[in-house]
């Protein structure tokens, strides 16, 4: 595969909407961050899916998303001096399971006690699953500090990768990562994350 099919289909297949069972979501903030005082958010330059100098569709859709959760959060999209930058990073890995057989003689087959066994090619051998494996990040930083304060991850396995890199895949998979910042504009308690929306 040359490098550019490499680059669309890695930069498309990231977002984990396309999960078979939804992804693995968790976060983490920075408990000493001062979240009363965040009240505007805008976007790192470059953000981390930005790819050869340029924004990619993939990033032009992470950013909808997120603007829209962000401000569903009563936060103020400010281009000039935000007090939030939101970044991105996404990776995409094969991955490998390998399940072992049973022993020939384990506690299925034992019933056989060794008088007798499969025919040569019965199925003996370890069960192997490739896959691919898709990681989203969504880093919020403090403007002012340059300081991660918090992080939502998603994690999954990517099955149709057309499909993953739709609108709608991006925004479900950015509501399921947001679903777990428990904060609002100028409010320094968390707040119970919305479990409605995973």
């Amino acid at each position: 595969m040359n490098a550019l099919k490499m680059l669309a289909a890695g930069s498309l297949s990231f977002v984990l909407g396309a999960c078979a069972s939804g992804p693995t979501v968790r976060s983490d903030y920075d408990h000493a961050a001062d979240f009363a005082r965040y009240r505007t958010f805008g976007f790192m330059s470059p953000l981390g899916t930005d790819k050869a100098g340029y924004s990619t569709l993939l990033t032009e859709r992470l950013k909808n998303a997120a603007r829209s959760q962000m401000e569903m959060r009563g936060y103020v999209y400010s281009a000039a001096s935000p007090d939030l930058l939101v970044n991105f990073n996404a990776k995409l890995r094969q991955k490998t399971e390998v399940s072992p057989a049973p022993p020939p003689m384990g506690p299925y087959y034992g019933y056989r006690a060794g008088f007798y066994g499969g025919w040569p090619g019965y199925g003996w051998g370890d069960q192997v699953y490739q896959y691919t494996e898709g990681t989203l990040n969504v880093d919020i930083v403090d403007a002012r500090r340059r300081q991660l304060v918090w992080e939502g991850v998603a994690e999954g396995e990517v099955r149709d990768p057309a499909a993953a890199a739709s609108e709608q895949s991006v925004e479900k998979v950015m509501a399921q990562i947001y679903a777990q910042f428990p904060f609002r504009a100028g409010v320094a308690a968390p707040q119970v994350p919305d479990k409605t929306q995973r």
